[in-house]
């Protein structure tokens, strides 16, 4: 599902060249979760926004489903998204503007669903939310928000998750809330899982362990 090959990234910064990303090879398999960890700073979210494609690598090889995305240009990569990918964010990233029920049916919208808002209904109901489509993020608790997000990155059933510290703004109780139905989403579809987690806990629930320092990985590159 991810093959990653020799990854590097540079960027240029106030004081000259900064390199985020130092030859980082990963392998995961289909159906496989993953906890990727480290301390701040080591490049973990760097590496996650290259293989969903959102930052381009410097050198390196980024094959997503046997897909390289390299060879893919903007446009490409936002219908790869759109079709394989679920991502999930520390802050949620709702439309502000937007219900409970739009944010959800956003994905189906794109693909020109006929059925979007039908299906962003059956989403929220699975995370629990059905009582709540009307509601915009400004009404619902941090919890909430982050089940509507969920709801939004399984609502097509994607191949692969990617979440990035989808628990750091939330209290230990709703934490463990919401990493139950993730886990538990992740099992219903079957959908391989990359999880950015500073949680050894969370962590440990998953199959495998990558440990990420200093932009390389240190350990569990490949199973």
């Amino acid at each position: 599902m991810i093959q990653l090959e020799n990854i590097h990234l540079k960027l240029e910064g106030p004081a000259g060249a900064v390199n985020i990303l130092r030859g980082i090879d990963l392998s995961v398999t289909e159906g496989e979760t993953v906890s990727i960890i480290g301390p701040s700073g080591s490049g973990k979210t760097t590496m996650l926004m290259v293989i969903a494609g959102l930052e381009k690598a410097s050198s390196g090889t980024v094959q997503i489903n046997n897909v390289d995305l390299n060879t893919l240009d903007e446009d490409g990569l936002a219908v790869f998204r759109r079709d394989t990918m679920g991502i999930v964010f520390q802050n949620f990233h709702l439309v502000p503007t937007m219900s409970a029920l739009e944010n959800v049916a956003i994905p189906f919208e794109f693909a020109g669903r006929d059925d979007a808002f039908e299906q962003a209904r059956e989403g929220l109901e699975a995370v629990g939310l059905g009582h709540r489509v009307d509601h915009y993020p400004g009404q619902l608790s941090g919890g909430e928000q982050q089940r509507v997000a969920l709801a939004r990155a399984f609502a097509a059933k994607p191949r692969l998750l990617l979440a990035d510290e989808p628990t750091g703004n939330l209290d230990q109780e709703t934490s463990d809330a919401v990493i139950d139905l993730l886990f538990s989403l992740t099992e219903k579809y079957k959908t391989t899982l990359l999880l950015i987690t500073h949680d050894a806990v969370i962590g440990k629930r998953c199959d495998r362990e990558v440990r990420i320092a200093d932009g390389q990985v240190l350990n569990g590159a490949t199973t």
